[in-house]
């Protein structure tokens, strides 16, 4: 049964069918579109174009329909273009021709359209929640090594202390960047298309409002020529999902660099790393590089869908059933990273020995050699230049900054006095910064407080 043919004579070639088929894909879709059929149906009963007994048997029939599927013993024919034909198909098997009349006032452009703005505003959900799980795992880390101070890098040079959880705590602020992005995303898919037929409308006298309350939407569309052909939604969601997996792929990277030996930071458990088919003593973080290699994977998927769009005239084009698959592969692939990442960051270990011994770098507090001075009065771009005469002096005598003695400092300013021994450690470079935002223990304590609170309250909202 195919949803058209009446004006064609021919029947058409079975290759042109099987490529323009969308239900090797598209069938995953079919809670939606079961969902959608409902609804439908329950508003063309309320348009009194179906009696309450016709109502009845279409969505039993639905129901039957959906039960089969969700046990997997639906069986799909050849002239199932789509997940909707295929489901219309199976109803009219069921009750006869009364399955057609859901059909009723209804266009597949209006109805897919509904289909994936249900299907996006659930895997937005879904992905909110597995970013809690991430973020409970790097708040869980940041107060168990709340007391780490490692080496921080600019340009992956030395630059200065700071407090591991400080550097953990700056991914868990991107991941809570990513669950807003998510929630604004789900935020703009939550408009009912249904009702607006092929582009045009619908001279059939339902009540949009009341459908869209059955579904879980909170408004309906304004024009119905955009709202078979709008996108936009897809696309927020896809930015959601591609900018996630950028930072997932940060996050992966700064694992690799810490797991190497050249930092001998942290190891990975077990569970989440693999070993070499050829050198036996490698454990390697594969988990991380997959994460880091996906995150190309899902920008493609993003500019695909851009492509696709960009020279598409109103009102539905073919060319539009290109947006699922690139849809359906993003979210899949940022649900397992987010799985892996969680996996992987819950059972990793720090090393504290190793940290301490980094922080050995001769030169890492030279900005607050400079600051001292600053307090002393002196003007930045000078102090700033007497503690680079400093580090220069170092060099030539193999000496590191606590190495030198307070003659020899005195040499480059009479402003050095004894009191700039107590600013030159790396813990106390790192607990002298007192500015919200800053890396000291209280701050670390309040943003890793934040964050509980956060994860606690848009846990129990979403579940």
């Amino acid at each position: 049964m195919r949803m058209w043919g009446g004006r064609f004579i021919g029947s058409p070639d079975p290759a042109f069918m099987a490529f323009t088929s969308s239900l090797p894909f598209d069938r995953r879709l079919y809670e939606y579109d079961i969902r959608c059929s409902m609804a439908w149906v329950n508003g063309l009963k309320k348009a009194k174009l179906l009696t309450e007994q016709e109502e009845s048997s279409i969505l039993a029939a639905l129901s039957s329909v959906k039960r089969e599927m969700d046990e997997g013993v639906f069986k799909f024919i050849e002239t199932d273009e789509d997940i909707h034909t295929a489901i219309e198909r199976r109803v009219r098997e069921l009750i006869g021709d009364l399955g057609g009349k859901m059909r009723t006032g209804r266009s597949r452009n209006d109805q897919i359209a509904t289909d994936m703005r249900l299907f996006v505003m659930d895997e937005c959900r879904k992905i909110m929640l597995k970013i809690l799980d991430l973020l409970e795992a790097l708040v869980n880390l940041s107060r168990s090594n709340l007391d780490i101070i490692i080496p921080g890098h600019t340009h992956l040079q030395q630059a200065q202390p700071v407090r591991l959880s400080h550097f953990l705590l700056a991914f868990a602020q991107m991941l809570k960047r990513d669950f807003s992005r998510f929630e604004e995303a789900r935020k703009r898919a939550d408009v009912l298309p249904l009702g607006s037929g092929a582009f045009a409308g619908t001279s059939i006298p339902v009540d949009r409002e009341y459908i869209a309350c059955l579904l879980g939407f909170s408004t309906v569309s304004d024009n119905s020529a955009d709202a078979v052909s709008d996108r936009d939604f897809v696309l927020d969601a896809l930015f959601a999902v591609s900018v996630a997996m950028v930072h997932l792929s940060r996050l992966a990277e700064q694992i690799i660099l810490w797991c190497s030996d050249e930092f001998g930071l942290l190891e990975l458990d077990d569970g989440w790393s693999t070993g070499s088919s050829l050198m036996p003593q490698k454990k390697n973080p594969d988990g991380m590089e997959l994460v880091r290699g996906k995150a190309g994977r899902t920008i493609g998927d993003m500019d695909s869908v851009l492509i696709c769009l960009k020279a598409l005239p109103l009102a539905y084009n073919r060319d539009l059933q290109e947006d699922k698959e690139p849809l359906f592969d993003a979210f899949d692939t940022l649900r397992g990273s987010l799985e892996v990442m969680t996996g992987t960051v819950a059972t990793m270990r720090f090393d504290q020995m190793r940290a301490a011994e980094l922080l050995n770098a001769p030169f890492i507090t030279a900005t607050d050699l400079a600051e001292f001075l600053v307090y002393k009065g002196l003007e930045f771009p000078k102090a700033h230049e007497i503690a680079g005469e400093v580090v220069s002096f170092c060099i030539t005598e193999g000496k590191s900054l606590l190495e030198v003695s307070l003659d020899e400092l005195k040499t480059f300013s009479p402003l050095f006095d004894e009191a700039v021994r107590e600013c030159l450690t790396p813990e106390a470079a790192v607990e002298r910064k007192r500015v919200k935002g800053a890396g000291n223990r209280d701050e670390c304590l309040r943003q890793i407080e934040m964050l509980e609170k956060f994860i606690k309250e848009e846990r129990e909202r979403l579940c």
